[in-house]
């Protein structure tokens, strides 16, 4: 294995330990401290020093709870006033639980009342904290949502006088429904109080920007957001990317059928992968992350089987969100306490900072996606003093015959691992979008949480509230109309109004706002139904644009979206013939950033061979670059198979989900994938005309798309919002790409040699 450049820790500064309150100096010696973290020092001196919000960014492990506590311990020592001191808001309940276990002991000692609040935790410590409100609950946005529907008065008494909210993984927060819920969230707790009074710490441990996180965290002042970075430079990285081939007669799935069967056949490339991290891992403590549930569940119970085969105990088990809460608590402890040789084997619900340990080694079965999610991978391993992180990245590419797809030629997936592994050297972590898919479901959710809270209130009360600056600055007076217009429409509902223009609960709304659901905004996952015919096929998740024109893979075939049914969540579909499919596309799989495909590029037209790469995985980079020159795409946006038309935008998943859909609203049937659009059936010419038409338009003229782009209620509570007010937020979320169409369409045409 190779390695990446190290970085040592810079010096403590004693200064900083000198202005902590006593008791919190004598707990630092107790842990055999021989002294602050850099970035544990600067953070003291941010807290203790003026009145600005903080934002701290440092590496897993690096002690950002610490750092944001000791001196927030410091500060509150011998306060007086009632109320709530601190809220520590996490998103999960398990990190709630670490961060107790770490804090109890010093607040104990300090005389400082701490509670967990959350759904699990215990009911006498939460009435205690009633009946004198006073110190620091850690909490979760759900149960935040709870206590100011459940308990209005309440919520006054506790939150009213707070001097900090610590917001524990802020990159968590940065983009989705959870990010939108908290950040509404925040904005109705400081209505509660005095303006200005509550100073926001941010803690996070990989930010692709700055700004957008600081604006995040405070949007009426983001300027006044102190940010904290640590001055590290890297990790000790040993890093292995092993290939594996899989054979013609697999079918391309996440390999969760049932391994081959001895003398029927080669073996398929997971049950080569399971051998590998059987042997690799067994003694320590390892984590191995999956693309998916399915593909989670299949290899922990492979490498079950391996153990029951070899007689020796099993080490390996699955953590996924479907998981009871009791099974994945054991494994975590299991983890933590590190007597047993455990491998969790996971999907990202071992990404954030519950407390599991350092474990010894993090594997990846696929090529990484996102470069965020793969530094918080990492940040779980190379955690002890002198001991390196350990990464390994198991790719799959599909064995080739005449019949094979060029995207199977071209090996992007050992591409993709290669460029993934140069951006992160490069320290680059994905920003978060510029708009959010669930910003009128949040919207409508928090309209009937404020009336629930306030027992009605009137509609400009409510916008000012929830619509100043911040996650939703963008809604408009007229967007707020229409959005409380369909709620109080007779089918949904939801609310209706008083004689003197108050708001309250209609009797739907009742009944939605008190469900046990209603407190957390995120759903399990939009799930949409493939129908043919009569026939169901299966469901899908979507996470980019679809529309009516829009080919989809699945179930190892071809699908052409005939129509969308909004309400129902389903895609009707037809059998398409044309072209032919690459083995392990994955249309729905997680987004893909601009930074990333561009670097793919790259890597394509380079001619180095990462030391890094197996021997297996040389040879598919190698036939992946020699497959791209042989197909000209280093001049060439365009390659015609004679069944198929491959157009190659180099672009992320969101620009190309788009730019599918724009293909489709003019008259091209079109397929989204990694590297850009299939148009099955379709000429060259027959991409010129359209790419043309394209181009011509003016930049921001492409308005109409939203009105063609369908599946557009995703969120969890997108089926009660007017469709046009859905459309509306959509153009506006996608206004960026759209604009750059036009040169994008130019671009590619510039690149379209002629026949």
């Amino acid at each position: 294995m190779s390695s990446s450049v190290s970085a040592s820790d810079r010096l403590p500064r004693d200064g900083a330990f000198d202005r902590l309150a006593p008791e919190v100096r004598s707990w630092i010696r107790e842990q055999g401290w021989t002294g602050l973290r850099d970035i544990q020092a600067r953070t003291v001196d941010a807290v203790l020093d003026g009145g600005d919000d903080v934002l701290v960014a440092a590496a897993t492990a690096a002690g950002k709870t610490e750092a944001a506590f000791l001196p927030i311990l410091t500060r509150i020592a011998g306060r007086a006033e009632p109320g709530l001191a601190v809220l520590y808001v996490s998103p999960l309940k398990a990190l709630i639980n670490d961060q107790f276990r770490r804090l109890d002991q010093l607040c104990e000692r300090m005389e400082i009342p701490l509670v967990r609040w959350h759904g699990d935790a215990p009911q006498s410590a939460k009435a205690r904290m009633l009946a004198k409100p006073a110190g620091i609950a850690l909490i979760t946005p759900e149960s935040v949502e709870a206590l100011l529907i459940r308990r209005p008065a309440d919520a006054g008494r506790l939150l009213a006088a707070l001097d900090f909210v610590v917001v524990d993984e802020v990159h968590a927060f940065l983009s989705g429904p959870r990010g939108l819920h908290l950040a509404s969230l925040l904005r109705r707790i400081e209505a509660l109080g005095a303006p200005g009074r509550t100073r926001r710490i941010g803690l996070s441990a990989t930010i692709g920007d700055a700004e957008a996180a600081a604006a995040w965290l405070r949007p009426t002042a983001p300027e006044r957001v102190r940010l904290l970075q640590d001055g590290g430079s890297g990790m000790d990285l040993q890093l292995r990317i092993l290939g594996y081939l899989e054979p013609l007669d697999a079918d391309g799935t996440d390999g969760a059928e049932a391994e081959a069967a001895a003398g029927a056949g080669p073996p398929l490339a997971l049950d080569a992968i399971t051998d590998h991290l059987f042997a690799s891992l067994r003694g320590s403590n390892n984590l191995v992350f999956g693309g998916s549930r399915r593909l989670v569940e299949s290899l922990a119970d492979r490498l079950r089987r391996r153990a029951e085969r070899f007689e020796v105990p099993n080490e390996f088990f699955p953590h996924h969100g479907n998981l009871s809460k009791e099974l994945r608590e054991e494994l975590e402890t299991r983890l933590k306490d590190a007597s047993l040789p455990t491998t969790a084997v996971c999907t990202s619900t071992l990404e954030l900072g519950i407390d599991i340990g350092s474990v010894r080694s993090v594997a990846q079965v696929g090529a990484p996606r996102s470069l965020a999610s793969l530094r918080q991978r990492l940040g779980r391993t190379g955690r002890r003093q002198g001991m390196p992180a350990i990464l390994r990245i198991y790719v799959r590419e599909q064995e080739l015959d005449e019949r094979s797809s060029i995207l199977d030629e071209l090996r992007h997936d050992t591409v993709r691992a290669v460029a993934a592994i140069r951006l992160l050297a490069a320290r680059f972590v994905e920003p978060p979008p510029a708009g959010d898919g669930a910003l009128a479901t949040a919207l409508l959710h928090q309209v009937l949480s404020v009336i629930a809270q306030r027992g009605g209130a009137r509609a400009d009360a409510i916008h000012r509230l929830l619509c100043g600056p911040g996650v939703f600055a963008s809604v408009t007076p007229a967007d707020f109309a229409e959005l409380l217009r369909g709620a109080a429409r007779k089918e949904a509902g939801l609310i209706e109004q008083a004689p003197d223009g108050t708001l309250l609960l209609g009797e739907r709304g009742e009944r939605l706002v008190h469900a046990r659901e209603f407190y957390a905004l995120f759903d399990s996952g939009a799930e949409w139904r493939l129908v043919a015919g009569t026939r169901s096929l299966g469901t899908i998740p979507l996470t980019n644009a679809i529309s009516k024109g829009n080919l989809v893979v699945f179930a190892g075939r071809r699908w052409l979206v005939e129509a969308v049914d909004e309400r129902a969540h389903v895609l009707q579909v037809s059998s398409h013939r044309g072209g032919v499919i690459p083995k392990f596309e994955r249309l729905f799989a997680e987004p893909t950033h601009d930074r990333l495909l561009a670097e793919m590029r790259r890597v394509f037209g380079a001619d180095d061979v990462p030391a890094y790469l197996d021997e297996r995985a040389r040879s598919f980079l190698v036939e992946g670059r020699t497959a791209y020159r042989r197909l000209g795409l280093e001049r060439s946006t365009m390659v015609h198979t004679g069944r198929d038309l491959h157009l190659f935008a180099w672009r992320g998943s969101a620009t190309c989900g788009v730019l599918a859909v724009v293909l489709s609203m003019l008259g091209m049937q079109a397929e989204p994938h990694d590297l850009g659009i299939t148009l099955p059936g379709a000429g060259p010419d027959d991409a010129r005309l359209v790419l043309r038409r394209i181009a011509s338009s003016a930049p921001g003229c492409l308005g109409t798309v939203a009105d063609f782009v369908g599946a557009l209620q995703t969120a969890k509570y997108d089926e009660h919002v007017p469709e046009t007010l859905l459309r509306r937020f959509w153009s506006r979320r996608h206004q960026d790409v759209l604009t750059r169409m036009p040169s994008l369409a130019a671009e590619m045409l510039n690149g379209m040699t002629e026949d």
